[in-house]
């Protein structure tokens, strides 16, 4: 996203240097991935009036003669066919440099050229594109004379002395607000301590007239705008304007005046508006009147898009369509069938909030990556469709008036409400920010803020992401700045460490000893991946917004994604090799915890494979659990498969065995099914195995004496452990029978089960 620091400096003061601005902004709202400073770009370029324009015959060129404001006039030659006795251009003197070519490796300046053999053209007059203020090249770009006169900077008429903000999409991808320039203004402010002036758009209009509109599921379209503007007069471009400046230094280009409307005010506000020819969208739908139905997409069916682009739909699309004829892809492209042209008498204005889950999957199902459905997949809020189409229809008055309004709101949104205490804000951040600027803080931005100690606070309608007392908090730190925070030492004593996290470091010590590689595979996985494993989809979460159409399900079981990178090492080709993962895993048959969350449970998974067709790999894979544990002084119990769980589909019945350690079930050994091996293309000799290390970690285990370890003349062992000092002595002495053993130390913390016992051992 590009933003303009002018543009931004027209709707709120800056006190500081842009330097200190752009550290500010990245600091408390958004990375500044980089600056375009334009402040030299149009040097050399004047606004002229061009005195005489005499046609040069046989040729498509005139000979001018332009008034830059001095005494004298200067001859150019111009080729373009819209050069005319008495216009205002752009003149782009000897020695100046062609705008668009600025940022090439090798930018063109311009001089003095004999043309013709005969005629001197001292510098040129400038087309849109050449200025690098649209892609227009079929005429010079013509000033209005109400905005200037012979002598003035063009760069001073239209505000090009500029710095353009390069700024880190993704990191706003939770603020849908931020993605207009009126929205990134409010936070400028409020990280600036001001008080935001809210911009008041055209007063919205009251339906009339209306177009029926059916909203087919609100999940997918909580609302839906549309203004029907009736031609009543000549809107066609002709004066190069400050609107156009600020679509180039967006990153957009100007195409007509409806286009342009539309697209300034998606830029000004984050609203995405689209234009229909009203006449073709009822021509489409085989009416007499216009029906306008918002629905998801049927598998298979066809739509021709704006760049002549057919796409076959699917069942995640959300469509706009004409009498139930699709007309558009909603959110991210109008269809070819609608488009608006020179011959467009009629129109319809659409505003409207689609469902940023279904627009990320559009987007990445068909490729399309536009600015509006950039803006639509962070969320866009409904509150301000109308008033955003009412603002269109003011900017075209001059060629259209409003015929009908309708305003579809099955569902409008409710508003979020937090109650906290100063004491919670200034408790979590470590901070005594007072009442007072803690309100004018959150007001300044839009907040609603009443009370005193304990405040109420209601969120402005275009902060959708404000639900609980951890998101005000975060706005009190941001807005205000976490870099003015002073660090404290905390004052608690030292975490006691984490048991799992020790666990599974022992365990990856010894599978690497054992020569084993470790991977780290997604979370998320695809249903195909699952069914390849036999396991059963349904058991598993759903991702509502997943990041791609093969990431959809939360894994069950690490098995899959490990037979999966099995696969991939095999066809290099590798031998033999195993492969572990620990991890989450989420099942739904497991239920809730007690925070109405997923249960989750830590597992190792393991896969072994090899080229041979000799011997066993189930008991291959059970030497690895076997002696896996024992380094934990745990003896497993293998008894039949009796499906004890999901973890056991993969493998075959009579060759995988159930794990158990006492009556407590920890995991699952064996071969893989055939139909497994065949689903990802592996080798018959090929098992593994599933455990529960929350399971593992509970038990309890007898001490873990290291097997081995680099020998020393002398040698300090620490071991932890609840056993009593003299049942670990007489281990440690059985273990090293060839050192000479002394106790260190014993130390216990305060409220903890286990003990540290350390030893001293000489070798002889």
């Amino acid at each position: 996203m590009l933003i303009s620091l002018n543009w931004l400096k027209k709707y709120v003061k800056i006190p500081v240097s842009d330097e200190e601005l752009i550290r500010l902004i990245g600091a408390r709202l958004v990375e500044v991935e980089g600056v375009i400073d334009e402040s030299h770009k149009y040097d050399g370029i004047k606004i002229v009036r061009v005195e005489t324009a005499e046609k040069i015959e046989n040729t498509h060129l005139t000979l001018c003669m332009v008034n830059d404001g001095s005494a004298e006039l200067t001859q150019v030659l111009c080729g373009a066919p819209n050069v005319r006795e008495g216009m205002l251009a752009a003149w782009i003197a000897p020695g100046a440099t062609v705008p668009a070519s600025v940022h090439e490796d090798a930018p063109f300046i311009i001089g003095t050229r004999k043309m013709l053999g005969k005629y001197d053209s001292h510098g040129m007059l400038a087309a849109p594109d050449e200025l690098d203020l649209g892609d227009m090249h079929d005429g010079i770009a013509e000033i209005d004379p109400e905005m200037a006169k012979p002598g003035d900077s063009l760069a001073d008429v239209f505000e090009l002395n500029d710095k353009i903000l390069e700024i880190e999409n993704k990191s706003l991808t939770h603020r849908p607000d931020t993605f207009g320039l009126i929205g990134f203004a409010r936070e400028v402010a409020g990280i600036l301590g001001q008080k935001f002036d809210e911009v008041e758009l055209t007063t919205e209009l009251e339906e009339k007239n209306q177009i029926e509109i059916e909203i087919t599921n609100p999940e997918i379209c909580s609302r839906y705008t549309a203004v029907v503007l009736e031609r009543h007069g000549e809107i066609k471009k002709k004066y190069l304007t400050w609107q156009d400046t600020i679509l180039a230094k967006s990153g957009m280009r100007p195409v007509d005046p409806i286009v342009d409307a539309t697209n300034y005010l998606m830029l000004l506000t984050g609203q995405p508006l689209h234009a229909f020819d009203y006449d073709k969208f009822v021509a489409v739908g085989n009416a007499k009147e216009a029906k306008i139905i918002v629905r998801l997409a049927k598998d298979g069916e066809k739509l021709t898009l704006l760049d002549n682009k057919e796409i076959v739909l699917n069942d995640n699309d959300i469509v706009i369509t004409s009498n139930n004829v699709p007309v558009a892809l909603a959110g991210a492209m109008g269809g070819a069938s609608t488009m608006i042209d020179e011959n467009t008498r009629n129109i319809i204005i659409e505003s409207a909030a689609f469902s940023l889950y279904n627009l990320r999957k559009t987007q990445m199902a068909h490729g399309i990556f536009s600015e509006a459905i950039t803006r639509f997949t962070k969320g866009q809020p409904a509150y301000q469709t109308l008033a955003v189409a009412s603002e269109c229809a003011k900017m075209l008055e001059g060629g259209f008036k409003v015929a009908m309004v309708s305003d579809a709101y099955p569902k409008p949104e409710k508003e979020n409400r937090v109650k906290i205490s100063t004491a919670e804000i200034n408790g979590l951040l470590g901070t005594e920010y007072s009442n007072e600027l803690i309100k004018s803080t959150l007001s300044n931005v839009g907040f609603t803020v009443s009370g005193d100690e304990n405040l109420d606070i209601v969120a402005p309608s275009w902060r959708t992401d404000i639900h609980i007392k951890e998101d005000i908090i975060e706005e009190v730190g941001r807005l205000l700045g976490y870099d003015n925070i002073a660090p404290v030492l905390p004052l608690h004593g030292t975490a006691t460490p984490n048991k799992m996290l020790s666990l599974k470091k022992k365990i990856r010590s010894i599978l690497n000893e054992y020569g084993c590689n470790e991977v780290l595979t997604y979370s998320f996985v695809s249903e195909r991946l699952l069914e390849n494993a036999c396991l059963d989809t349904k058991n598993s979460y759903k991702i509502v917004n997943s990041i791609s159409p093969d990431l959809q399900l939360v894994r069950q079981s690490i098995v899959p994604s490990l037979l999966d990178k099995a696969h991939l090492n095999q066809k290099i080709p590798y031998d033999s090799f195993a492969l572990f993962e620990m991890n989450k895993i989420y099942r739904k048959d497991w239920g809730m915890n007690e925070e109405s969350v997923p249960t989750e449970k830590m597992s190792l998974g393991f896969v072994l494979a090899e080229r041979k067709t000799v011997g066993d790999a189930y008991y291959k894979a059970k030497n690895f659990v076997e002696k896996l544990l024992k380094r934990f002084n745990i003896e497993p119990e293998f008894r039949p498969l009796k499906q004890m769980g999901a973890e056991c589909l993969p493998f075959e019945n009579k060759r995988a065995a159930e794990i158990w350690v006492g009556e407590e079930y920890i995991g699952v050994v064996g071969e893989f099914k055939n139909v497994v091996k065949r689903n990802f293309k592996l080798n018959d000799y090929l098992a593994g195995f599933e455990l529960n290390l929350d399971k593992i970690l509970n038990l309890e285990s007898s001490v873990v004496i290291p097997s081995s370890f680099e020998i020393k003349d002398k040698q300090d062992l620490t071991i932890t452990t609840k056993k009593s000092y003299r049942e670990v002595y007489n281990q440690v002495k059985e273990k090293y029978s060839d050192a000479e053993v002394t106790p260190v130390g014993i130390y216990q913390p305060e409220g903890v089960e286990d003990k540290n016992i350390t030893f001293h051992l000489e070798f002889r």
